[in-house]
């Protein structure tokens, strides 16, 4: 599966869609064979961190999600202290520090904070926002509720410090860029691996990773590359949500339907199990 599979890595965030949960169904379908891996929808990387790659281009538009990788690559224990002290704040006063750490985006200060903070006040987000859904306004503003937990395990030493070393061993980029510019150099024999925002099954169906949504649009755009990468040689792979939609989209490739059990929704009745698909070129 792996060049080496020395670091035991697994996500440090929890993720709409992440991909713990099935990674035996991709790994199962992967080529036998590739080269540089690309995943450019990384979120939380379960599968980029499964195969441990000598050479990846990993990337997301999200760029708290991408000065997080960024930060735990170049600065993992100044990251640990930062979050230690978001914990140990977060004891004193719960509810309202949790408030005050979700609105410093609000202020337009925030956007010339250091990587360090944006990426601590991600991951302190993340595990104390309601189960762990990563959402934001029209206004690209989090605003998921808080969870009420007075102490979580913000991170994992262990694993952060040994991804630092995973990314800065291996030739791994990280772009905050759109999936197209982050695929502009895919070659033949490259495996591309694509877990973008699901196709809807309801209007009310999770899509709100950026201000402006995924959408159909999206859904279209993205085929139209996967098509081009095909035509290119590279080895293509993707998931989504098993629609109409994605299957007339699709029709022409190596369509897999499974089950798939997912945790985060902002509603509790959205949860459990779902039907997924992964579309192959090979």
């Amino acid at each position: 599966m792996s060049e080496n599979m020395k670091y035991n890595l697994r996500p440090f965030l929890k993720w709409a869609g992440g991909k713990r949960q099935v990674i035996e169904e991709l790994v199962c379908r992967l080529p036998a064979k590739f080269n540089n891996f690309y995943e450019p929808f990384v979120g939380a990387g379960a599968l980029f961190l499964a195969l441990e790659r000598n050479k990846a281009v990993i990337g997301d538009v999200n760029s708290d999600l991408i000065d997080s990788y960024k930060t735990i690559k170049s600065n993992p224990l100044e990251l640990l202290s930062e979050l230690d002290i978001m914990n140990e704040k977060h004891m004193q006063e719960g509810k309202e520090y949790y408030l005050h750490v979700r609105s410093l985006d609000r202020n337009s200060k925030w956007q010339n904070e250091s990587s360090l903070k944006k990426a601590a006040r991600l991951m302190y987000l993340n595990k104390y926002c309601f189960n762990g859904l990563y959402r934001v306004n029209s206004k690209n503003q989090f605003n998921v509720p808080f969870n009420g937990k007075k102490l979580v395990n913000l991170y994992s030493r262990e694993n952060i410090i040994s991804l630092s070393k995973y990314l800065s061993e291996n030739k791994v980029e990280i772009l905050c860029e759109d999936f197209e510019v982050i695929c502009k150099n895919a070659k033949k024999g490259d495996l591309i691996y694509f877990d973008p925002p699901y196709d809807v099954l309801k209007k009310d169906t999770f899509d709100s990773y950026n201000e402006k949504g995924f959408g159909v649009a999206g859904q279209e755009r993205l085929f139209k590359l996967y098509k081009e990468l095909d035509l290119r040689g590279c080895y293509v792979m993707l998931s989504n949500h098993n629609t109409p939609l994605i299957k007339e989209l699709y029709k022409e490739y190596v369509i897999d339907i499974i089950n798939a059990r997912r945790n985060i929704n902002s509603q509790a009745d959205k949860r459990g199990n779902i039907e997924e698909v992964i579309i192959r070129n090979y």
